[in-house]
């Protein structure tokens, strides 16, 4: 259970897996927002006071190492927790990112590792 109301920003262009992160993530005591796309994730990213992202890998347009790359140029701080489908994916991408899991890891596994990177960042 998340202790604090962290701010969590999920990115992913498949509808129905963001609503259902959102839900997890919500139950679990988070505040969520979501963005379809890297352009509009990122101007959520700009905009709101975000404790931490939820990064889908595959997206149309933009891809997750290329929207991470925008992050972290504007809020380095901000771990990032890369999704994705595929397995291994190139050490060029998840170099730019906290942490990485495919989505077959599942639920408990997400809210395990999202909890590990605020506590990271939260202490001193």
């Amino acid at each position: 259970m998340a202790q604090t109301s962290h701010l969590v920003l999920c990115v992913d262009d498949e509808q129905v897996g963001l609503y259902v992160r959102k839900i997890l993530l919500e139950r679990a005591g988070y505040r969520v927002l979501t963005a379809q796309d890297g352009p509009s994730g990122l101007e959520l990213f700009a905009q709101e006071p975000v404790d931490a992202v939820v990064l889908d890998y595959s997206m149309p347009g933009m891809h997750g190492g290329e929207v991470a790359i925008k992050m972290r140029a504007t809020k380095p701080e901000v771990p990032i927790l890369l999704l994705s489908a595929y397995v291994g994916l190139p050490l060029e991408v998840t170099a730019l990112v906290n942490l990485y899991m495919t989505k077959g890891e599942g639920a408990p596994v997400l809210l395990e590792k999202l909890e590990c990177l605020l506590q990271k960042v939260s202490v001193p």
